[in-house]
């Protein structure tokens, strides 16, 4: 999985299912062996539209697998075309399985140590995966595999509701596409399918967003943290100064750099 320069690449991909977007690339680090490492699960984002896919996070990856985590960079049936395939309930069934084939990989993964990272619409996935134990029975995604330890948002859609209806943003219509309805027509996906709805989630959380995000509004990860933590969860919220949407998964910027610490020094490496 390691390239042979030394520096990480990912590996062939590694299938949870038949469609041709249900699988993951992992990201292995170099000269630390052939593991088990710890885990970071990491769902990208881009308006859960299958012109956007698991690329948006390569860099993160690499970055991650440097630090001697193995980046697990999950793709998912998105929406778009009739070929696609995703949106209720499938991205989420994707998602939850894309977490799950772990279990089928202990010899490079490390099942105790498994933290969880979305951007924008991967966010609401990535934070949803976290909350799957409270889940009820018959749920898409209920009973899980595999236990995260951590989440981490990165300029998260994590009111799905409050995103339906604010006009001023690109990602309301997104939201009732991916989801098929409005708040009010499918009510039940909004309760299932929302991180705000699904409190607590009963793990640490980082949640991160850029002051100047001018594509998702930082008041979904102020009004996200701030419930989660009258709910009980332990929620670490960070505004990032002077950096935008997508500075959040640049290796490059400061705000990634505490991402990827928080991760290192937190509650998986111990």
């Amino acid at each position: 999985m390691a390239g042979t320069s030394g520096f990480p690449s990912s590996s062939d991909p590694i299938r949870y299912g038949a469609h041709r977007d249900q699988f993951v690339e992992a990201w292995s680090p170099s000269g630390r062996g052939g593991g088990p490492h710890p885990v970071v699960v990491v769902v990208h984002g881009g308006l859960w539209l299958d012109s956007y896919g698991r690329g948006l996070m390569d860099s993160v990856c690499a970055d991650l697998a440097g630090r001697g985590w193995l980046a697990w960079n999950l793709e998912y049936r998105r929406v778009g075309s009739r070929w696609s395939g995703g949106g209720w309930p499938a991205t989420f069934t994707d998602v939850a399985a894309g977490i799950d084939v772990l279990a089928d990989h202990e010899d490079i993964a490390d099942l105790g140590r498994v933290a969880i990272v979305g951007h924008s619409a991967g966010a609401p996935l990535a934070l949803w995966a976290a909350a799957r134990p409270g889940l009820p029975d018959g749920a898409p995604g209920a009973h899980p595999g595999v236990t995260l330890r951590a989440a981490v948002s990165l300029s998260g859609v994590l009111d799905l509701a409050a995103a339906a209806h604010d006009r001023r943003s690109v990602v309301g219509p997104g939201v009732i596409r991916f989801l098929g309805g409005r708040p009010d027509e499918v009510p039940d996906r909004y309760r299932l399918a929302s991180p705000v709805e699904r409190l607590p989630l009963g793990v640490p959380q980082l949640v991160v967003h850029g002051e100047h995000d001018g594509t998702v509004p930082p008041g979904q990860s102020v009004g996200y943290a701030r419930l989660a933590q009258e709910a009980g969860d332990e929620v670490e919220l960070r505004l990032a100064p002077r950096a935008g949407h997508m500075d959040l998964v640049d290796p490059r910027s400061a705000a990634w750099t505490a991402t990827a610490d928080w991760l290192d020094r937190g509650f998986i490496r111990r």
